[in-house]
């Protein structure tokens, strides 16, 4: 029998597997099927229509919209059916008809952190891993094994290419595809996924000091705005320019594998 905490509400059309696990103060809706070996987290608020699949877990305070299939078997054709993982974690709202797919290879996991906002009618696909306080909006989609760090903004309707990263607290335009890794705290727009300055509004909202973010705009104009080659420009950025977040910014594209967007746009605002 399913292990359900008594302050659970589970609506009578709802069908839990037999060793799924319900905590404190959750609630499923009509329709909703929980499967086997599935964890849901206390005051969970899971809707009608929804399917928790097999070998996902998620923390507490999770809202989950109808229509949503979290732990769906991953769209990858090296799939062999072994056991993988969903891990979500706490206060994340995935609204209608999102799916997330759990990892492709045995024991292997896709991972949601804390806090995200994810939108309508999109997809996150196997072994990616998504940091905490994102928003990715409607209609996106994510490729396998992309890393969004926390606090990034992905607009809607965009395309992510697998194996790609989106840098903390950067923006990305709506409508668009991402080919190449997306530089921290920046903003990213347009076909050609250009550069248009810093993401102020983002790294205001943060927190972050005047200060702090003068030394982030001194980097990005070296390594986004000067004619330097980009190896250049990171040695240069690192013998004139200090803090955590221009170190996370060399260190991410020294990193790269694919490169980063660098193709200028447009600049908005004091950026």
């Amino acid at each position: 029998m399913p292990i359900v905490h008594p302050s659970a509400r589970i609506a009578a059309t709802a069908i839990l597997g037999t060793t799924a696990e319900v905590g404190a103060g959750a609630e499923i809706g009509d329709f909703s099927v929980i499967e086997d070996d599935v964890r849901i987290g206390p005051r969970c608020k899971i809707g009608p229509h929804v399917v928790v699949k097999r070998w996902t877990s998620m923390g507490e305070d999770n809202e989950v919209s109808a229509g949503a299939v979290l732990g769906s078997n991953p769209l990858d054709r090296a799939f062999r059916g072994e056991r993988s993982y969903l891990r979500i974690g706490r206060g994340n709202k995935i609204r209608e008809h999102f799916t997330i797919s759990r990892g492709t290879a045995p024991e292997s996991e896709t991972i949601i952190g804390d806090d995200n906002f994810i939108m309508t009618s999109g997809h996150i696909a196997h072994d990616c891993r998504i940091g905490n306080g994102t928003v990715i909006a409607s209609c996106t989609l994510i490729s396998g094994h992309v890393h969004i760090e926390d606090r990034a903004f992905v607009s809607g309707g965009i395309g992510v290419q697998q194996h790609l990263r989106i840098g903390e607290l950067a923006i990305v335009g709506g409508m668009t595809r991402v080919n190449q890794d997306v530089t921290p705290y920046l903003m990213h727009a347009g076909p050609t996924m250009a550069v248009h300055g810093l993401n102020l509004v983002g790294l205001r909202r943060a927190g972050l000091t005047d200060a702090e973010i003068a030394k982030i705009r001194a980097a990005y104009r070296t390594l986004f705005r000067s004619a330097l080659p980009m190896e250049q420009a990171l040695a240069k950025v690192e013998a004139e320019v200090d803090g955590p977040h221009v170190r996370h910014m060399v260190e991410f594209i020294r990193s790269s594998k694919r490169g980063v967007c660098r193709r200028r746009g447009r600049e908005r605002g004091r950026a």
